[in-house]
């Protein structure tokens, strides 16, 4: 068999992320897998309120207090910008579904705004929770 038919020795099979120079578009697409995977820690923090709300007011109490520290603050905080983000980049992936955004200003230019969404709905949700003094 010739040599030619098995592929060049170190040539990868397909693009890897070390071929690669990270741009915006492809960081936001491997966020969007991260924040996808990262909201499975939401549900678990809801299951665990969830858990301390049947197990009696002491222990949702406890709960609570977790919660608002300021550990949980910041894990709440970071949660909430991963579904924005992730509402966002579904939204535009639900676009290049439908065969539109595929141009390179297109998808610069969503990929911008996914960011800049997550984050200004990010402050401005935790705004209006402070405001009301939720914290």
């Amino acid at each position: 068999m010739s040599e030619a038919t098995r592929g060049g020795p170190g040539r990868p099979l397909s693009p890897h992320l070390l071929a690669w120079r990270p741009h915006l578009t492809m960081v936001v697409s491997i966020s969007h897998r991260i924040t996808g995977s990262a909201m499975y820690v939401g549900v678990l923090i809801i299951a665990g309120w969830a858990a301390a709300l049947a197990s009696g007011p002491d222990a949702f109490e406890q709960y609570r207090s977790l919660l608002g520290s300021p550990l949980g603050k910041l894990v709440q905080i970071g949660l909430t910008f991963c579904v924005f983000f992730h509402l966002a980049s579904g939204l535009r992936y639900l676009g290049w579904d439908l065969g539109k955004g595929f141009e390179k200003r297109t998808a610069d230019t969503t990929a911008t705004a996914v960011v800049a969404f997550a984050v200004v709905m990010t402050i401005f949700l935790w705004a209006i929770i402070g405001m009301r003094g939720l914290l």
